[in-house]
């Protein structure tokens, strides 16, 4: 257990110097390391055509309050718009403003690809393979974990 302890310490270490450390290295384009998720979520091709804030959310890994006024500011800053989906009215459907591209190609990327480099600094190829390789084991733990704790009807309250 002592093990399992140091390493979920340094774990949220980690996440918590992430967010320091990233949202400096993007900081003159006014993004933080969460808007950096956002706008690297919808680069992908994938999302090309946009996506729901619900598969958003899943997708991150957060929830959708609080991911609500995080794409309230980003909409207001120009990097993404939102319309109501298509397909369901009551969603709506998150896309990379022009704007937002520009400002995540051109201006936020550079400075990821360099701070990513500072921070594998003295990490080979293989180190950050089995790195990936560890984390994603235990993401699908965790999701699993999560998965166990989700409220069936009787624990959430409603009628059966």
């Amino acid at each position: 257990m002592e093990l399992a302890n140091h390493l979920f310490f340094r774990l949220y270490q980690c996440a918590n110097m992430l967010h320091k450390t990233g949202t400096r290295a993007v900081e003159e384009e006014g993004l933080t390391t969460q808007q950096w998720a956002v706008l690297g979520a919808l680069s992908r091709p994938e999302a090309e055509g946009g996506m729901s804030v619900g598969d958003l959310a899943r997708y991150l890994m957060v929830s959708r309050q609080n991911l609500s006024g995080l794409l309230s500011r980003m909409e207001r800053d120009g990097h993404i718009g939102s319309a109501p989906d298509g397909r369901d009215r009551r969603s709506r459907l998150i896309t990379m403003t022009d704007s937002g591209r520009e400002v995540w190609i051109v201006q936020a990327q550079p400075k990821i690809h360099h701070y990513y480099e500072q921070a594998l600094e003295g990490f080979s190829v293989s180190d950050i393979t089995h790195s990936l390789h560890y984390l994603l084991k235990l993401l699908e733990n965790m999701k699993r974990l999560d998965d166990d704790t989700e409220p069936t009807p009787t624990q959430s309250g409603a009628d059966v």
